[in-house]
């Protein structure tokens, strides 16, 4: 028998790939969502959507009510509100229930690499995060006081062909091309991981309804590790350029400059990371995530010269690389 899943969500950047991967794989897959982000990645033939607004909690209830499925899948849970209320909602109803969560819980400053599942959870300059390890704590008190069968998947930085991975997305690819400044942060030596979301589906997809995992987590990563620099040069060779005008800036000096921004690159993006992927390796033999980024890179670029209407640069990204490059560089 096929089996039953639920995906709350489904047409994300790490949702449509485990869509996909799912309904290729023989599983009888729901999704809920509100339904207005289909068209930029539509789902896959074969699945039963629900529409309902995540949020509006009695709609989802009713939306689901006599439904029970082997596995709930929470893609869209970000605060310790949003997995109380899958708790209560799934309580009895579901044999597994994943919260996707995010690799930059993992303790920032770093204290030792590589990254492995038991590295502390604690980021202390980024709420996203904060909020993602409540989530976290709330779930693992539930598995431990009722038997909740909560799991945990924390993904990388997952992209997919229309979302540049670089701060400022394709504004950055079209000042490269006009050989305008582009901004990245610190002497671009720190190291990152970029995992394609085709390869984040190969490893989560398989670990659905596994219970080695219920009560557990599980990060699901590429191998491969880039420096800032490289990953800005990879997209720009991607895009015809062979040698951007790439200006290194203080992190600090662009959190001040871009508070909303700061966060997320003083708690995440500033700090090198590595992961040791030998956990979700013994668990889904055979992983291999085969996407380098020059690939991906190729794909992003072809999707957006395929279509212009996504090539309009954004004066506030042109803005701040110019008044950062012209003070820094």
């Amino acid at each position: 028998m096929a089996l039953k899943v639920l995906f709350l969500g489904g047409t994300g950047i790490i949702s449509s790939a485990c869509a996909a991967l799912a309904v290729e794989r023989g599983v009888d897959l729901t999704v809920l969502n509100r339904g207005g982000t289909a068209s930029k990645r539509p789902l896959p033939a074969g699945v039963r959507q629900v529409t309902a607004d995540v949020r509006d909690v009695p709609a989802v209830r009713e939306a689901l009510r006599g439904s029970e499925f082997d596995v709930a899948v929470d893609f869209l849970a970000f605060t310790p509100e949003h997995v109380a209320a899958d708790v209560e909602t799934f309580r009895g109803r579901v044999g597994q229930y994943w919260f996707v969560s995010s690799a930059s819980a993992y303790q920032k400053p770093v204290g030792h690499l590589p990254i492995t599942e038991s590295t502390p959870l604690a980021n202390p300059f980024w709420q996203y995060s904060r909020d993602k390890i409540a989530c976290e704590e709330l779930l693992a008190r539930a598995y431990r006081e009722e038997g909740f069968p909560a799991a945990v998947v924390r993904p990388s930085h997952t992209y997919d062909r229309t979302s540049p991975p670089v701060d400022g997305g394709w504004t950055v690819v079209e000042r490269m091309r006009r050989g305008a400044p582009v901004v990245v942060h610190g002497d671009g030596t720190s190291l990152w991981v970029l995992t394609h979301h085709t390869d984040f589906a190969e490893g989560f997809v398989p670990l659905l309804g596994e219970p080695a995992l219920t009560g557990d987590a599980v990060h699901v990563t590429s191998d491969q590790a880039l420096t800032w620099d490289a990953v800005h040069r990879t997209l720009a060779r991607a895009a015809g350029v062979d040698e951007p005008v790439l200006v290194h800036v203080p992190s600090e000096a662009i959190a001040r400059d871009d508070p909303a921004r700061g966060p997320s690159l003083l708690g995440d993006k500033a700090h090198s990371v590595l992961f040791d992927n030998s956990k979700l390796k013994r668990l889904v033999p055979g992983f291999a995530a085969t996407t380098t980024f020059a690939a991906g890179a190729r794909e992003i670029v072809e999707h957006h010269d395929a279509h212009p209407e996504l090539r309009r640069a954004d004066p506030d990204v042109d803005a701040r690389h110019d008044r950062l490059a012209a003070r820094w560089g």
